[in-house]
């Protein structure tokens, strides 16, 4: 099989890609290894025509290019439920709060507030498109987050409650993260308070008929270009063209855009090899550990006690809960997400036993009810082999500053997408978005030159 351009990947960088290039009259073929579309986003039918999302499934103000795909293809979007009280855990004590930010004592609070405001001023010195360029990139890509905090932040409930934004926002440790990665994403993402809000942030809407509806209706405008169930093992090029050879399948193309996720990626063999550059890049990039749980009952009934379903913990399992139903409110769903620590910790559990911590969660926050889900799915996406973990890619210290500029860069005529390599909103579905067609872009204009990277 021959075509202008081979997309692998059929999540939501990949597609949008692949439709870029066939506006612009390229000839496409999109190869995924699983049998359905959207990667990282994926819906769950739960009965009388609802779903709920498994994956990906939030936006927010300052997220145009992934609200502007789905009003394109007829996905509008509704807010997330966040009406009535929100309660937290921290440090043994469990408090109910409204409004903006949580209350964890004046002198905790100054020192959060103080920490963030001054994370938000050094992220603006921080380009996204190139981290390492700062004028303070060896420093701050030599220390972790973790260390950073220890230094800067003297209360010990500030230092947890910020552990705790970093592990709902990144689904990892301080510990294990570097500084100026933190900051690029900070910059990439408006502000911290942007990325860890609700109302007026990164979590305030959801769409209707769930995220993957999204990637489901771009690929209904391109049935003939799609190969699912092909998981793709080699890349060859030379001076006239690229082979991707997958299972059960082989096309050559003039070029090729892999949009897949880092861990992914490196099992991919490409020939020639890529730079070492990147190979190191792609080695020390570790990806985030996930696990969604979702509980569905008959009614929100955490509802009735004026609670909002909404809630932030560092004891765990469950770090983060929300109230997940449809926009008309039945069936009710609690969603808890398991990260970081709590993540890797549950994962060692046999199957029935994680899902009973979640539940004993749930149960202490909402009552006894909670332990009698009609049903209850899961989305484990470090054990999911095509994904490998969640939400996205991140660079520990050093990184940024060695192999950074590797990131983007062409091997040849393979091109790179995928939420990790966006400039804005890393790691998130808008950011799958704009570095889907950033490298669509760029195939066009090689295209069109006739260039060979």
């Amino acid at each position: 099989m021959k075509t202008d351009v081979v997309v692998v990947g059929a999540g939501l960088s990949g597609l949008v890609a692949a439709r870029r290039l066939l506006q612009a009259g390229q000839g496409v073929c999109v190869v995924e290894a699983r049998d359905r579309v959207g990667g990282r986003t994926l819906n769950a039918d739960i009965g009388d025509g609802q779903v709920v999302e498994i994956g990906g499934q939030f936006t927010g103000p300052g997220q145009d290019a992934i609200q502007r795909v789905a009003g394109e293809v007829g996905v509008a979007t509704f807010a997330t439920h966040t009406s009535g009280t929100h309660l937290m855990e921290l440090r043994g004590r469990t408090r109910r709060w409204s409004g903006a930010n949580p209350r964890i004592g004046p002198a905790a609070s100054l020192s959060y507030l103080r920490a963030q405001r001054e994370l938000d001023r050094m992220a603006r010195e921080v380009d996204p498109r190139t981290p390492w360029q700062a004028a303070r990139a060896a420093d701050w890509d030599g220390t972790t987050l973790d260390a950073w905090m220890r230094q800067r932040m003297r209360s010990e409930s500030a230092r947890t409650l910020l552990t705790m934004a970093v592990r709902a926002v990144w689904s990892i440790e301080p510990d294990e993260v570097s500084l100026l990665h933190i900051l690029t994403c900070i910059n990439a993402g408006h502000s911290l308070e942007r990325l860890v809000r609700t109302r007026d942030g990164a979590q305030q809407d959801r769409f209707v008929g769930g995220s993957q509806r999204i990637a489901e209706e771009l690929a209904r405008t391109m049935p003939d270009q799609l190969r699912l169930g092909h998981p793709v093992r080699r890349i060859v090029q030379d001076g006239h063209h690229v082979v991707v050879r997958a299972d059960r399948l082989e096309v050559q193309a003039d070029r090729v855009i892999v949009a897949v996720p880092p861990m992914v990626c490196r099992d991919i063999e490409f020939e020639p090899a890529m730079p070492v550059g990147r190979q190191q890049l792609l080695a020390r990039t570790p990806q985030g550990t996930t696990l969604k749980y979702l509980a569905v009952y008959d009614e929100p009934y955490w509802r009735a006690a004026g609670l909002s379903g909404q809630v932030a913990s560092d004891r765990g399992p469950v770090g983060a809960a929300f109230d997940n139903s449809p926009p008309g409110g039945r069936p009710g769903i609690l969603l808890g997400f398991v990260v970081g620590r709590h993540a890797r910790s549950l994962l060692t559990l046999p199957v029935a036993e994680r899902e009973q911590q979640v539940l004993d969660c749930f149960a202490r926050w909402f009552g006894d009810r909670a332990l009698s889900p009609r049903e209850v799915l899961v989305g484990s996406w470090t054990e999911e082999v095509w994904t490998k973990g969640c939400y996205a890619g991140f660079h520990p210290p050093g990184l940024w500053t060695s192999f950074g500029a590797c990131l983007r860069q062409p091997h040849g005529r393979v091109h790179w997408a995928g939420s990790e390599t966006a400039t804005r909103w890393i790691g998130f579905m808008d950011g799958a978005v704009t570095a889907g067609e950033r490298a669509a872009d760029e195939v066009l204009t090689c295209q069109a030159q006739g260039v060979l990277r």
